[in-house]
């Protein structure tokens, strides 16, 4: 029923299609082995493999895909840990369809996508865990201010739009920021931005 009244809420937006349904994480494995998804909405809590321990697993086989939590959950640790494994987004059940869809649009788009009252908790926790260095010293400028936009929740659009640059050229930034600094993803320097004070 609940994955039901998901596909419902997001096939109201016309350009996007559910096209896969799984009962728990296993399944859910098994289907992007055969498919290529755009983006997987997991539930933290599933049977046999749960939604983290799923989630580890499919951005380690097909890095592209991008993950969002949804559960009834608003436990900080739960977010804590969804944003170590690297997801694009972490909504709630109770949401509605216009931020279920913001948050598939946000993480398709390269964007970090967390319900506000779940971002009042996991923020102040990552501010508070700053680390009293300084950023790399060997980030540009440019780099710097994208990674600034990251740190903020911005989507790779956006971050265009706020530094007059291409789309294609914060993506690239994007890709040399992530090896330098040696991190995985937009949520790791999402992450990284927030504790090395450039937001």
């Amino acid at each position: 029923m609940v994955r039901q009244s998901l596909k419902m809420m997001i096939e109201t937006d016309k350009e996007l299609t559910v096209t896969g349904e799984a009962n728990n994480g296993k399944e859910a494995i098994e289907l992007c082995e055969k498919m290529q998804f755009d983006i997987a909405i997991l539930d933290i809590r599933m049977p046999i493999k749960d939604g983290l321990e799923t989630a580890k697993v499919i951005l380690a086989r097909w890095p592209k895909t991008k993950i969002l939590m949804l559960t009834t959950f608003d436990n900080d640790q739960y977010v804590m840990e969804a944003l170590r494994v690297g997801v694009s987004g972490y909504i709630l059940k109770s949401g509605d369809t216009d931020s279920l869809l913001r948050s598939i649009r946000s993480a398709l788009d390269g964007g970090l996508s967390l319900e506000d009252h779940v971002a009042a908790k996991v923020v102040p926790q990552l501010v508070n865990r700053r680390e009293s260095k300084e950023a790399d010293p060997s980030l540009t400028p440019r780099e710097r201010a994208i990674l600034k936009c990251i740190g903020e929740g911005l989507s790779n659009n956006e971050t265009a739009e706020r530094l007059a640059i291409s789309v294609g050229t914060v993506k690239n930034n994007i890709s040399q920021i992530l090896t330098k600094l040696e991190l995985r993803d937009r949520t790791q320097l999402a992450i990284y931005a927030i504790r090395h004070n450039l937001v």
